[in-house]
């Protein structure tokens, strides 16, 4: 709700803070303030240094143990190799040397014969084998030196955060920036405030309050004086809640308030809602029925739209299923006789609340402004109240502007507002026609309707 005017005051708070803070800089109008150092918490993280350094230390000897053993199984690698080649090498001399004797000796036998071949074959199956051990030492050996560099990555990697988890720590512990006696000029503001205006020109605001928006700021912060950075946020957004309060604020009458003093002179308030097509007037009345049921009063409607096709069937729905009396007549019927006539009834039977529908009329339709006069005539309202829709923005301004010079209204209610991200018409409406948002309607639901506060605006724009 209203999320485009948060952001837009978010804005101008960080583009000034940010200005100022520049400009001090700039002028060397800064001083480092170092915070009071906490003893308690200096003695935790040093603790927690100790035990990282520890284990930094363990692990860096669990590395020097497992290179010593790799550098073993390496020296231990090479000397079997060594005795295999030289057992390969006196194999094939010993070979050799029976070859030689075969040749010249005739007299030795075939069983000699084989028993060499034999004896050849032996070797060459355990040179092979020790040539597979060789490769299976190798291989671990390459294993254990791909874990240590692992491992070794690891404990860069663990090096890497722990710093970078240092420096940060000794930054928001450290020091802060103070700006001395900054005094916020008219030139730091112009550009921004301009830039205000037009945003809230874009979201619905109407111009007079667009620009009574930014006078406000400007003339809170002009001159201000400044400590520290820190402050100009804070300054901002008092300033922009300052002038939003004087905006929504106006005085003028309390339909709960007037109801209660009414009930106490024996008569009932009689209340008419006029408005355009499509913006809600038959629901609105159906949901204060309820609110003011609720609260132990006894209202009582009257059908006085009885030109719209079915508006005499839709507000009828609405009070069956409230357990209201309504007042009506037929479709075409005059509906200043209709309203007179609720009024005679909430008399008779003690009623303490008349609720006046009428049918919706475009501010530039002549006659059937004529009309609406009629029946404030006939009836003498004691609340006149302007049904719009907090959606249209500017345009409910401009029809609730329109009805105002016709008919003289007493205040508003919104309809959608909380579907109303940008809060043009809320901000804007109640400012230009001088009257003040009565009701806000917020859901479909009968029980969606809430007194309007200005208060509880201003906490939704500034929480």
């Amino acid at each position: 709700m209203f999320d485009s005017l948060k952001k837009k005051f978010n804005n101008v708070a960080g583009k000034l803070t940010k200005k100022v803070s520049k400009e001090a800089e700039e002028e060397n109008n800064v001083e480092i303030v170092q915070k009071t150092p906490n003893l308690e918490l200096d003695k935790q993280n040093e603790s927690i240094d100790n035990t990282k350094e520890i284990a930094n230390d363990n692990l860096d000897d669990s590395y020097d143990s497992k290179t010593k053993d790799s550098k073993d199984v390496d020296f231990e690698a090479e000397e079997e190799i060594s005795e295999d080649k030289l057992d390969i090498v006196e194999s094939k001399e010993e070979v050799k040397n029976e070859s030689k004797n075969s040749n010249t000796e005739e007299h030795i036998d075939n069983s000699e014969s084989k028993e060499s071949k034999n004896r050849f074959n032996f070797f060459k199956r355990k040179s092979k084998d020790d040539a597979d051990k060789v490769d299976e030492s190798k291989d671990k050996i390459g294993k254990t030196e791909e874990s240590k560099e692992k491992s070794k990555d690891k404990v860069d990697e663990s090096k890497d955060k722990q710093d970078d988890e240092k420096i940060p720590k000794k930054k928001k512990s450290g020091f802060l920036s103070f700006i001395k006696e900054k005094t916020i000029s008219q030139k730091d503001v112009e550009d921004i405030l301009w830039e205000l205006e037009m945003s809230l020109l874009e979201g619905d605001v109407a111009m007079d309050v667009a620009s009574a928006v930014v006078e406000s700021v400007k003339e809170d912060l002009v001159g201000t004086k400044i400590k520290r950075s820190n402050d100009i946020s804070e300054v901002t957004f008092k300033a922009l809640r300052n002038a939003v309060a004087k905006i929504i604020t106006i005085d003028g009458e309390n339909m709960t308030k007037l109801l209660e003093e009414k009930k106490a002179k024996g008569e009932p308030l009689i209340v008419m809602f006029v408005g355009i097509n499509g913006t809600g007037k038959t629901t609105t009345i159906a949901k204060l029925a309820n609110y003011y049921l609720k609260k132990g009063y006894t209202p009582v409607v009257a059908a006085s739209d009885t030109f719209r096709a079915g508006a005499i069937e839709q507000i009828n729905h609405h009070t069956d299923k409230l357990g209201i009396k309504i007042i009506k007549h037929q479709k075409g019927s005059d509906p200043a006789a209709v309203a007179f006539d609720a009024v005679e009834h909430a008399k008779a039977k003690d009623k303490e609340l008349v609720l006046i529908d009428t049918a919706g009329r475009m501010q530039t339709n002549t006659n059937l402004m004529d009309e609406m006069k009629k029946i404030k005539r006939v009836s003498k309202p004691d609340l006149v109240i302007f049904v719009g829709d907090a959606l249209t923005g500017n345009d409910a301004v401009e029809q609730a502007t329109k009805f105002n010079n016709a008919i003289d209204i007493d205040g508003v209610i919104l309809t959608k507002a909380d579907a109303d991200s940008k809060g043009g018409a809320s901000l804007s409406i109640g400012y230009v026609i001088n009257k003040p948002i009565m009701f806000l309607g917020m859901g479909q639901g009968y029980d969606d309707i809430i007194e309007y506060d200005p208060n509880w605006m201003l906490d939704q724009l500034f929480s």
